[in-house]
């Protein structure tokens, strides 16, 4: 665990979120979670695994998050996987309302900046690391009626390569994954009568993103990675 270091998850609860968690923990990382709310029903933490309440569209809550996971001498903060966000479906561009474009802004991307904008110093301090970003397919491909999270995802995207370039010289890399459909209960229940066997697993998107966060990829910054299935 120490010689991995600590990495941090956002969106650690979610869907995709659970898989990653699992991911990093078996591989031996200490892996710190932020969720917005206290579950009292969750499972007691694993061994290296941490959890805390924090309200990552706030500043404050993203730094008390970063200052978590990077307050582990012997485990360095080495990573930042950025996994929280939604999704709204919802009319044509004429007939959304501006609230609803820039809820989603809120969602996807004041997060994904937060964090990261935390992270950066210790990643920096420690000597370098790692930082995963989730967009979508939609950020490349868009479909109509979720003008909002399409432009949230894609501004998640130019975000990852902008830190990507400002950071390349510095030992810190920025790589995003653009899932299409992942294959979860909450989206098998919204689309009962899609092809599920057509959509991306969690546990395969996982694997990707802890080799993006990994030493192994440590060659590869600024990439866009799509993780489609056969979607």
């Amino acid at each position: 665990m120490g010689v991995l270091g600590s990495v941090l998850v956002t969106g650690g609860s979610g869907g995709l979120g659970g898989a990653v968690v699992g991911a990093f923990v078996e591989a031996g990382w200490r892996v710190v979670v932020p969720e917005r709310s206290a579950r009292p029903e969750a499972e007691p933490a694993a061994e290296g695994l941490v959890r805390l309440v924090a309200d990552l569209t706030e500043p404050a809550g993203a730094a008390r998050a970063v200052e978590v996971a990077a307050g582990e001498s012997a485990a360095p903060l080495r990573a930042v996987v950025n996994l929280v966000g939604g999704y709204a479906s919802g009319g044509l561009v004429h007939e959304t309302p501006v609230e609803d474009f820039e809820r989603m802004l809120t969602v996807n991307l004041r997060p994904t900046y937060l964090v990261t904008q935390a992270a950066l110093p210790h990643l920096l301090a420690a000597g370098g690391g790692a930082v995963v970003c989730v967009a979508a397919r939609a950020a490349l491909a868009p479909f109509p009626g979720a003008a909002g999270y399409v432009t949230a995802k894609a501004a998640v995207l130019a975000l990852a390569n902008a830190v990507a370039v400002e950071y390349r010289s510095r030992n810190v890399r920025c790589n995003t994954v653009l899932p299409s459909v992942i294959d979860t209960p909450a989206n098998r229940a919204a689309q009962p009568d899609a092809d599920h066997s057509r959509w991306v697993a969690p546990a395969e998107i996982a694997s990707v993103i802890r080799f993006l966060a990994s030493a192994e990829s440590a060659p590869t910054s600024g990439a866009t990675v799509p993780v489609y299935g056969r979607a």
